[in-house]
């Protein structure tokens, strides 16, 4: 999809009209929270995480080495997360000790204690993905659940250069249907491309995707936010401006605040009454930053985009809502991370799902 200079005029002036306002917002959410487009307070369950840690005892028989491998000695993160059967399941980046990555399965029933199912679910073969995924691995997962009762998953493939934007499909979370390339045969496949964040609605328990104006949409990038939009989940179109001939960027960088060096989507976007809703991870630049914050912190904050036009940027946090604090949030593969990427409605509760130092998972909630 193509737009005209004039409506990317307007979607850049709204973008900043929206930041100006941000402050305004933020400062009326602190003071009257029903009228406030965000979702939280969210509260860190201090005393329960770690939630995971990395399993060094745990193997599995690779398909492209043949040989036993523990597959997550080194890490676990980046963890998405849906209800199923009544349980919430998180499917997470496992990393082994040559910084391969697979992803995994914890399954629990009160959302927070877990239990590994023992094996990767989801990890490079030798097939026709074989050059994308390997020796990287696959990475970023974000699970949503689709019209038919199935699950659309979409995840980074690495290999080892270049990441780029997959998806697969399941109907058990045990075994896919892989998609591959979300952008196919377009310039965009074979660029750096990562973090699809679908655009769904709620449903009871359920995170379901959805169409806007016969189409289902998606947040992607990982510096600056694009948008792409389909009519199959399998092939993908990715917005541009008509003169240019570039990608729209939906959601940038602010110099000043705490997502000055890049922004990335969150768990997935939910399309509400107020507009699009998007939980997004950001980075904290050297210079022109957010001075609360160490440079390149990682914290999570808000924006609400147009529910017709989801390329709009309506608003705005003016700051994060969850950033790192406890030992485990400040050290690890990468210091000073928190990376929220799985959010579910759980037993009349949001659980918030993130990463920690690249190295163990965290939760946070609603109460």
């Amino acid at each position: 999809m193509r737009l005209t200079s004039t409506l990317l005029y307007s979607i850049l002036f709204v973008g900043v009209l929206g930041a100006i306002l941000s402050c305004e917002s933020s400062a009326s959410s602190e003071t009257n929270n029903e009228d406030s487009w965000m979702l939280g307070p969210f509260t860190k369950l201090y005393d329960e995480n770690p939630i995971l840690t990395p399993s060094p005892e745990l193997t599995f028989v690779d398909p492209i080495s043949g040989d036993a491998v523990a597959y997550e000695e080194k890490n676990v993160l980046n963890p998405a997360a849906i209800v199923k059967d009544g349980k919430v399941h998180l499917i997470y980046r496992a990393q082994d000790s040559l910084m391969t990555s697979r992803l995994a399965l914890a399954i629990s029933e009160d959302g927070i204690h877990f239990e590994k199912t023992g094996e990767p679910i989801f990890f490079p073969e030798k097939d026709r993905f074989f050059k994308l995924e390997w020796p990287g691995g696959v990475e970023d997962p974000r699970i949503v659940s689709t019209e038919d009762g199935g699950y659309f998953l979409t995840y980074t493939a690495y290999d080892g250069k270049t990441a780029r934007l997959l998806s697969a499909y399941s109907k058990d979370l045990i075994t896919f249907k892989r998609y591959g390339s979300v952008f196919k045969d377009s310039i965009y496949s074979n660029i750096w491309s990562k973090s699809g964040a679908p655009i769904v609605r709620q449903r009871g328990e359920r995170f379901v995707m959805t169409k806007i104006n016969g189409y289902y949409y998606m947040y992607f990038g990982d510096t600056n936010l694009y948008l792409a939009r389909s009519k199959t989940l399998v092939d993908w179109e990715v917005l541009e401006d008509e003169e240019k001939g570039t990608a729209i960027e939906a959601l940038q960088p602010r110099p000043g605040y705490f997502d000055s060096r890049l922004v990335e989507p969150g768990p997935f976007a939910l399309l509400t009454a107020k507009g699009v809703h998007m939980i997004y991870n950001a980075s904290n630049a050297k210079n022109l930053n957010d001075n609360e914050l160490e440079p390149y912190t990682y914290a999570a904050g808000q924006a609400l985009f147009d529910a017709v036009q989801p390329w709009r940027l309506i608003d705005r946090s003016n700051s994060y809502f969850i950033y790192p604090e406890a030992d485990f949030e400040k050290e690890g593969e990468v210091d000073l991370v928190c990376f929220v990427e799985g959010l579910v409605y759980f037993q009349n509760k949001y659980y918030l799902y993130y990463g920690t130092a690249d190295s163990k998972i965290g939760v946070a909630l609603i109460n």
